[in-house]
């Protein structure tokens, strides 16, 4: 599959002088790598007078260190940067990755350093993304590692994958990427930013992408404990010994499937292509994408920053419509599609008989490659407009901890993972 970044291999001569084209084309290297774990980006609102929650940490000759948790194993990796929403160039002075030792703590006796094209430092233009060199270091599923960007002098966050459910670390001014004391990293925040993507050189296997809004996301699970859904899904995958197939979550609390948010990321019929079709070793995806899009219509708009607009009005017709872009896209590159009901939020009865409409249509027109019925896991038998009261986490639209546990059940395990391998 070729893919919007610049292989390492054919990098070197660019990189020369710590650059990269962002328009530069190249297909995967001989060596078979399946994403073993991925996030989303999405921008940061550029404007004056940010809400707090929209305000990014001083990162400028900072080491930041993030925490992610793969969910394939390999003796090799390669770590994919973004630069997707930046007017200026992401420049990373060092970066290595080391298994964690808990918290900002790094186990110092098994890091390794990353490089692009030979080189330790990195410039990616605005737009632009880039894998790195394979990197030889042992990957487990599961375990945790820490990722240590020392970042260029006049670095700034513009963009980030904003509801992490993971704390990530930045540091006192300096390089202390290889540091493996938490001494140094006194910064905390729960966002992502410019590490989208791990892969490992793994014949045979293949990775599953789930995709779609904060449900999927895992917003209202606890922090640090990976307790949405598709990391329950990962657990359930590795208890049968399947060692050949990875989960990764591409969901962004409060995307929807047709609009763009000054906040909430683009839509997702247009952000498919990157977050999903372009990592590599992706097979089959799981897409639960749909209430924002019923809901924002109604949200009253806000003076200064409105994150719900524009307040788009859609039909359940509008929404399949998008489900068979989204469809038509995945089938083009090989990719088979797994369309998930809409779970129970509580709608008022117009916007219900839309969610309603959406999920018959889902279960019964063979549409897609198979069905997730996570409304029928999730709701209440009694009053099916609502969530079960053990599963709900207290909106009346998030699942708990313990209904990700329910939703990661309801998932057809043998016809997903038997979808990859055809």
């Amino acid at each position: 599959m070729t893919i919007r970044i610049l292989a390492a291999a054919c990098g070197a001569a660019l990189l020369s002088q710590f650059a990269v084209s962002p328009t530069a084309f190249a297909a995967d290297a001989p060596a078979h790598w399946v994403t073993t774990w991925a996030t989303a980006l999405q921008p940061i609102p550029q404007q004056a007078d940010l809400p707090p929650l929209y305000r990014a940490p001083e990162v400028a000759g900072r080491t930041v260190r993030q925490i992610v948790y793969p969910t394939l194993s390999g003796k090799s990796a390669r770590i994919h940067l973004s630069n997707e929403y930046g007017k200026t160039p992401l420049v990373v002075d060092d970066l290595r990755i080391a298994r964690s030792a808990g918290g900002a703590a790094a186990q110092g006796n098994g890091d390794a350093r990353v490089t692009f094209g030979g080189r330790t430092a990195v410039s990616i233009p605005a737009g632009g993304e880039l894998d790195s060199d394979p990197v030889a270091i042992d990957i487990a599923e599961g375990a945790p590692y820490a990722i240590s960007a020392f970042m260029g002098p006049e670095q700034r966050i513009v963009a980030w994958h904003r509801v992490s459910s993971q704390v990530n670390y930045v540091s006192a001014p300096g390089n202390h990427t290889a540091d493996p004391s938490a001494d140094s990293f006194r910064g905390r925040f729960t966002h992502y930013v410019w590490v989208t993507g791990m892969s490992v050189e793994a014949p045979a296997s293949a990775t599953v992408a789930a995709i779609g809004d904060s449900i999927t996301d895992g917003m209202r699970s606890s922090l640090n404990q990976n307790r949405r859904w598709p990391d329950a899904l990962a657990r359930r995958v590795a208890s049968t010994s399947d060692r050949s197939t990875a989960i990764v979550n591409l969901g962004i609390s409060g995307n929807r499937l047709l609009s763009d948010s000054p906040c909430y990321g683009d839509a997702l019929v247009k952000r498919f292509d990157r977050d999903v079709l372009e990592h590599p070793g992706v097979k089959t995806a799981i897409l639960l994408i749909g209430i924002n899009d019923i809901n924002f219509a109604e949200m009253p708009a806000h003076s200064g920053l409105d994150c719900d607009f524009p307040h788009t009005s859609v039909t359940a017709a509008d929404l399949i419509a998008g489900y068979q872009r989204v469809i038509a896209a995945a089938r083009q590159s090989g990719v088979k599609v797994f369309g998930a009901t809409l779970t129970p939020a509580s709608l008022p009865a117009p916007r219900e008989s839309i969610r309603l409409a959406v999920n018959q249509w889902i279960r019964t027109s063979r549409a897609f490659d198979g069905v997730v019925d996570f409304d029928a896991a999730l709701r209440d038998p009694a009053q099916p407009e609502r969530l079960q009261r053990a599963y709900d986490s207290g909106d009346h639209i998030h699942p708990s901890d313990t209904g990700y546990a329910a939703m990661a059940q309801a998932v057809p395990l043998d016809a997903v993972v038997n979808s990859t391998r055809k």
